[in-house]
């Protein structure tokens, strides 16, 4: 392995990852990372202090993250979900089987399959294979997938080749990011990407 191990997910607690799964859609994670440093610095990490926050005052703690007012809305779904259904405790989730679990997050606004299934395999501890961006793109000019491949045709084809292992699922996802940022680019750093020697850059315009 070139990296060597992950170590990932960024998070210090369950429900912080549940937090950064939905805060991090649609902008870079930096970004997170500054919402959820104020929050932290304010002793608001923890489900019952966020929810008895005013709409407009989560909101704007939120504001470092992105579309802030749209995030407040999908953090307060998720607060309700969390209290209405497991006692305010991301905990108590991996009481319930992935089966029933999953259809029931993609129920809360603002979850779609990639957000709930980082809460699923980073939070909960399920196996479940997280598809982003990130991995469309390199199995795409690996050329092993379709660039219009699908969240599910994607996540089916790659679970089908692994064993069913909630470690290796999350390594494996951290190295794919890893990769990304550092050589699969939009502008792609082929040269010293570690997988040089068998990618077929697949949609990688030549020079």
């Amino acid at each position: 392995m070139a990296f060597g191990p992950a170590g990932w997910w960024p998070a210090q607690t369950p429900f912080e990852v549940c937090l950064g799964a939905i805060l991090v859609q649609n902008t870079a994670w930096p970004n997170v990372e500054r919402a959820l440093a104020g929050l932290r610095a304010r002793g608001l990490l923890e489900p019952a202090a966020l929810a008895s926050l005013p709409q407009a005052e989560l909101a704007e703690l939120l504001r470092p993250a992105g579309t802030f007012n749209v995030k407040a809305r999908r953090v307060r779904a998720w607060l309700e979900f969390l209290h209405q259904d497991f006692g305010g405790r991301v905990e108590n989730l991996a009481g319930v089987p992935l089966g029933e679990l999953r259809p029931r997050l993609l129920q809360v606004h603002g979850l779609g399959p990639e957000s709930a299934d980082a809460i699923l395999l980073y939070a909960v501890g399920h196996p479940v294979f997280v598809v982003d961006a990130y991995t469309t793109r390199i199995f795409a000019r690996l050329g092993l997938a379709r660039r219009q491949a699908g969240y599910d045709e994607l996540q089916a084809f790659i679970t089908s080749r692994l064993p069913e292992d909630a470690g290796l699922f999350n390594d494996y996802h951290a190295q794919l990011v890893r990769l990304a940022k550092e050589h699969c680019r939009v502008r792609p750093r082929c040269a010293t990407c570690p997988l040089e020697g068998v990618c077929l850059r697949r949609g990688v315009p030549m020079r």
